[in-house]
């Protein structure tokens, strides 16, 4: 697949391990900074995103490294052009709508196709970190939904 082999080489070549973040979450080693805290209704708990690579859009793709605290989730959303998940460190979960909670650790990747609703985040005893590719954006950004509610989320854990 073309964007997995574009993604392996934008990782290989743009990952810098001096800048690292400062101290783990829970008993995760990130290999990418953490970034800035998330300030956003589109997410429960706490959620940090570092957006990484080039901002120009010729490529139609934007990439970022987010690691969740136990139990932080992102909101019901779609993308219109797809997204890719590359799960770095923690445990954590990928459901799409109407489907089972996926259970996701180190080394697991998630293939989601366009306009396909679902949520990603922590496990409630782990945090979780991932790199998000959002692919095609000249299709449009991420579509956001309401939140993964606490019956919702309890029910997988």
């Amino acid at each position: 697949m073309k964007y997995t082999l574009l993604f392996l080489t934008m990782l290989l070549t743009g990952c810098n391990p001096e800048n690292k973040a400062d101290e783990p979450i829970g008993q995760i080693e990130m290999d990418f900074a953490r970034g800035n805290q998330i300030t956003s209704n589109n997410f429960t708990g706490n959620v940090w995103l570092n957006m990484m690579g080039a901002t120009d859009t010729s490529l139609h793709v934007n990439y970022g490294n987010v690691t969740f605290g136990p139990k932080a989730r992102t909101n019901w959303h779609a993308h219109p052009g797809g997204q890719l998940l590359f799960i770095t460190a923690g445990k954590g979960y990928y459901q799409a709508q109407g489907q089972p909670a996926r259970l996701l650790r180190k080394g697991d990747f998630v293939e989601i196709p366009p306009n396909v609703v679902h949520w990603h985040g922590a496990a409630s005893d782990s945090g979780f970190t991932h790199i998000a590719v959002s692919l095609n954006t000249d299709k449009g950004g991420a579509v956001w939904l309401g939140p993964v509610t606490d019956n919702e989320y309890n029910s997988i854990n």
